[in-house]
Order: structure tokens, then C-alpha cells, then sequence
């Protein structure tokens, strides 16, 4: 419930950095166009962000004949967790990770490297795929698009007003202290919607490990699959043919794909694993 709150805390500020973002550059019909923008965007993310990303991964979707164990485990914890059977992808490449993606649990897909099932033992990679499975149930894959398709909006909307800016002013407003104000507003407001957003995905990992841990009800074995992959994950080098993690999709993995790219903690698109592992072994 904690994380929940949290969640539609740091929603809500995000929503409101949009409202302010737009009202700065058009008054009230600049706040109404930010809104029905964010709405088109988000309607397009509802309906097809999983189809993008299925597809940039290059995920192979699988039947039980062809994974009978990684069909036969999603399907036993499906049933546990009262969700209706998800499609299961396997994607190619020896990094060793997973995700979960769709718009709600009746369209709901996971898929698992060939990397992660390699790596780890059955039972580990049951944890790991309980934990997608709590994100599909928290339906988690709609919030983390709504974030990201809110902060790009403002990312977006911060762009053009900096350009106005620097070519004369927004709505013929030339005024020095103006043009100060919309750059400033131009690198801050991005930077904040950045932070909010990876906020929110370190929140719903959270909630997803708790819920991971509930339906296999094996929370040493997430702890102990969360180790290995972390100790994979920085041990990982491409091999030739291995399918490359994008930083736009970073967060919806199990594990940071993107080891050494993030400076401070306010832009980790995960929690700590460590902090992870203490909490579910204390479950």
C-alpha cells in the first residue's frame, strides 16, 4: 500500500510539472494542448508499447513444445496468481535478464533472455518470473508507460521553449528576465520529470518483489536470483549476435541492463539490489 501511495504521489507531481510546463509557455491554452497531447501519447503507448518493444528486442514468442520448463513455470504461477495465461518470449542474447509487457493482464507477455536461462537454477528463475508476473498484476507496465510518456511530453514542450527563448521570446515577449525564466525552465523541468519517473520505476520494483515473493512464495530464491543477476549483469560482455538493452527501456527489466550509466542514485532506474535482497530474505 506504502508503495502504491508513493506511486500515485509521484504521478501526480509529474502531472502537475506538465500543467506548469505548459501554462509558462501558453497560459491556459498551453496547459489544455500539454494535456490533450499527453492524452494522444498516452493512448498510442496504451495500445502499442509492447508490440515496440517485443519487436525491438527481437523476442521470439514460444509455445510449451518448443520451452516446455519456461512455458510450464509461467503457466503454474499464472494459475497461483489468478492471472490469465501471459504469451512468453525468449530473447536472444546472453545477458541475463527479464521483463514483463502489455497494456493489462489480458494482454500481458513475459519474456526471458536466453542469458537468464542459462544462469539460473529453476527455482530461481521461477522467482524472477513471479516477480514479472507482480508487475503485470500491479498492472505496473501502464504506470511506468504513462510516466515515461508524460516526462517525454515535458522533456519535449521544455525543448520548444527553449528555442523560443533564445529566438525572441514565447508570444512576442522579448523581456530579458522572460528569456532567462523559459531557459531555466528548459533544463529544469526535464531534469525533475527524468528524476519523478525513475522514482516511480524504483517504486513498482518494490512492489513487484513483494508481490514476486507472495506468488511463488520463494523469496530466497528471488534474493538468491537477484544476486546472481547483478554479478551477471556487471560480468556481462556482448557476444557476436546478442540483442543490446536500450536506456529508454532500461527500467522495465528485472535488473539494470545498463551497468555504469547512471552517475547518482536520483537517476538509478532500479532500487539497490542490495537493498532488494535484504528486504526479501526479512519476508
Amino acid at each position: 500500500m506504502g508503495n502504491m501511495i508513493k506511486t500515485t504521489l509521484l504521478l501526480a507531481s509529474l502531472t502537475g510539472l506538465l500543467v506548469i510546463v505548459g501554462q509558462m509557455i501558453g497560459g491556459t491554452t498551453g496547459m489544455i494542448l500539454a494535456f490533450v497531447f499527453a492524452i494522444v501519447m498516452n493512448f498510442g503507448s496504451y495500445w502499442y508499447s509492447d508490440k515496440i518493444v517485443l519487436k525491438m528486442y527481437k523476442a521470439q514468442e514460444v509455445s510449451s513444445a518448443e520451452a516446455p520448463e519456461l512455458y510450464g513455470i509461467v503457466q503454474k504461477l499464472a494459475m497461483r496468481a489468478n492471472l490469465p495465461m501471459p504469451k512468453v518470449y525468449i530473447v536472444n542474447t546472453s545477458m541475463p535478464n527479464a521483463f514483463a509487457t502489455g497494456r493489462d493482464p489480458q494482454h500481458a507477455a513475459v519474456a526471458a533472455t536466453s542469458g537468464i536461462l542459462d544462469l539460473l537454477t529453476a527455482e530461481e528463475l521461477e522467482g524472477v518470473l513471479a516477480h514479472e508476473l507482480g508487475h503485470v498484476k500491479n498492472r505496473d507496465t501502464l504506470i511506468s508507460a504513462v510516466a515515461a510518456t508524460i516526462a517525454g511530453v515535458i522533456t519535449m514542450l521544455a525543448t520548444w521553449a527553449r528555442w523560443a527563448a533564445i529566438f525572441g521570446g514565447i508570444g512576442g515577449r522579448d523581456d530579458s528576465n522572460n528569456i532567462v525564466g523559459f531557459i531555466a525552465m528548459a533544463v529544469i523541468a526535464p531534469l525533475t520529470a527524468t528524476i519523478i519517473q525513475l522514482a516511480i520505476s524504483r517504486s513498482r520494483e518494490f512492489a513487484a518483489d513483494v508481490e514476486g515473493a507472495r506468488i511463488s512464495q520463494k523469496p530466497w530464491a528471488l534474493a538468491s536470483a537477484l544476486e546472481k543477476l547483478e554479478y551477471g549483469s556487471a560480468q556481462y560482455r556482448p557476444r557476436r549476435g546478442d540483442v543490446q538493452a536500450s536506456q529508454h527501456t532500461a527500467h522495465m527489466f528485472i535488473v539494470n541492463p545498463l551497468k555504469g550509466t547512471s552517475i547518482m542514485k536520483l537517476f538509478r532506474t532500479h532500487p539497490a539490489t542490495e537493498e532488494r535482497i535484504k528486504r526479501l530474505r526479512t519476508m
